[in-house]
């Protein structure tokens, strides 16, 4: 398995200032795209997909990025400051200062959620460096995650408790519970792509188990009509569940990414 040492960056001022791990593995002689990692919600970046990613690069010769969200893995601050914002602006500074050329962006259920805003960004605010973006990944994107998977599915228990105690604790298929607090809700709704559909100007390649009930299938399609010019293709499992984290689930991700990478070449 491929694994370097842990680096850190901070990222914010004041107050919100953090420092975030990450790892870069340089790789230099290949024509083809390098890899940026960005996980899933509660992840981090020594994930069984995060390291098959890894060692995919490791083979195919191309530079590869992982990092930890703040409040995540190796990286400072506690889970329940964080909100998709933060994690927004920490995954453009990454891109930006430590993932150079150009790159596929390969994200996770939120990770998914995160590139696609990472990628929105840079097209409003820096075209040049959208650019260097030459396909996304991803693997059951939570788009809209605060309000179309959390707000809108609670029960009003739930609800009730984040109004009027500022947090909700949410039970886990995957570990223990985990503290959604009413800023994460709030700050997310900033951040919603219903209404505001754009181009993604790229092939955005999806893979999405028809059993996940976390991410269904049916909220993962919709990106084909909320994202304008036909870039969107899913490639949908049958029996796979939210993790995709199965032998045959990896290797569809990397015929993906392998796919990607090849069309790249010849664009």
């Amino acid at each position: 398995m491929t694994g370097t040492e842990p680096q850190f960056i901070d990222i914010g001022t004041g107050d919100a200032r953090r420092r975030i791990a990450y790892r870069r593995e340089t790789r230099s002689g290949s024509p083809r795209p390098g890899l940026l990692w960005l996980a899933g919600l509660k992840s981090d970046m020594a994930s069984t997909k995060a390291s098959t990613l890894a060692d995919y690069a490791a083979k195919a010769g191309v530079d590869c990025v992982r990092f930890d969200y703040s409040g995540h893995g190796l990286s400072s601050g506690p889970f329940e400051e964080g909100t998709i914002g933060r994690w927004l602006e920490e995954a453009v500074t990454i891109f930006r200062t430590i993932a150079p050329g150009p790159r596929i962006i390969v994200g996770s259920s939120t990770g998914g959620y995160v590139a696609l805003l990472l990628l929105k960004y840079l097209l409003e605010n820096d075209p040049a460096e959208a650019r260097r973006i030459m396909a996304l990944v991803l693997i059951a994107p939570a788009w809209d995650l605060t309000e179309q998977l959390m707000w809108k599915r609670f029960s009003e228990d739930a609800r009730q408790a984040i109004l009027t105690n500022g947090r909700y604790l949410k039970p886990s298929d995957y570990g223990e519970p985990y503290t959604i607090t009413r800023q994460f809700i709030e700050e997310g709704r900033k951040h919603q792509l219903v209404g505001q559909t754009f181009n993604p100007g790229r092939p955005i390649l999806i893979l999405q188990g028809l059993q996940d009930d976390v991410v269904p299938a049916e909220h993962v399609r919709g990106l084909e009509t909320l994202l304008d010019g036909g870039h969107v293709r899913i490639t949908e499992v049958a029996d796979g569940d939210h993790r995709l984290s199965r032998p045959q689930d990896l290797a569809l991700l990397l015929q993906l990414i392998e796919e990607a990478s090849t069309r790249a070449l010849i664009d």
